[in-house]
């Protein structure tokens, strides 16, 4: 937890709460199902919440916004941005049923009215609009953007985050290539000075 507060300090005693109750429950699940590496859950803090965390670090997400987390996997980056943005309402979807199970309890467990869920495929996602769409290292920013377009609002606000904002890692440059598209980058290592950050990004396109 500590290495959260080192970058963040403006909690409130609520959120310290959501945010230090993460490790234990996360623990207790990885015991039933594996939702997270072994050699992962001790670092839960630098390697998910905080990684998840760079998000809100590069896009104020003003209250009322509407948010799909493709791929959430365990939570992330969903959770932890459910946490820090109280008044914007997340949507986490993966295809993996005993995944979402997790994320329905951890959010049931921190009382937070601000998630819904979904086992689904993107694909699969009808008749709803999202003002913006998060996804870690889920696939190639190709499939990503093909799978968000059709569910972004058009017309947002300049200033408003929209479109797809995700989280990678390594040489992106054939990736962006392919997908055809002309994202913003953002180093995390500038943003968060640790090692585990050196070759991970925030991509968003707009």
């Amino acid at each position: 937890m500590e290495v959260v507060l080192k970058y963040f300090s403006d909690f409130t005693p609520k959120q310290l709460d959501q945010f230090s109750t993460l490790a234990p429950l996360y623990r207790e699940w990885n015991e039933k199902i594996n939702v997270i590496s072994r050699k992962d859950i001790d670092a839960l803090y630098e390697k998910h919440v905080l990684h998840s965390l760079a998000i809100a670090a590069v896009a104020e997400l003003p209250a009322g916004m509407q948010v799909l987390d493709l791929g959430t996997g365990g939570g992330f980056p969903g959770i932890p941005l459910a946490i820090f943005f109280p008044e914007v309402q997340f949507h986490l979807v993966d295809s993996i049923g005993k995944k979402i199970k997790v994320v329905e309890a951890v959010a049931e467990a921190l009382n937070l009215t601000n998630v819904t869920t979904a086992h689904s495929r993107v694909e699969d996602i009808k008749n709803r609009k999202f003002d913006l769409v998060v996804s870690r290292a889920v696939a190639p920013l190709k499939d990503l953007w093909r799978w968000s377009k059709p569910l972004v609002k058009k017309g947002a606000p300049a200033e408003r985050p929209s479109g797809l904002i995700c989280l990678k890692g390594g040489d992106l440059a054939q990736e962006i290539s392919e997908s055809g598209c002309r994202p913003k980058m953002v180093n995390i290592h500038k943003i968060f000075p640790e090692e585990y950050f050196m070759e991970k990004f925030v991509v968003a396109v707009k």
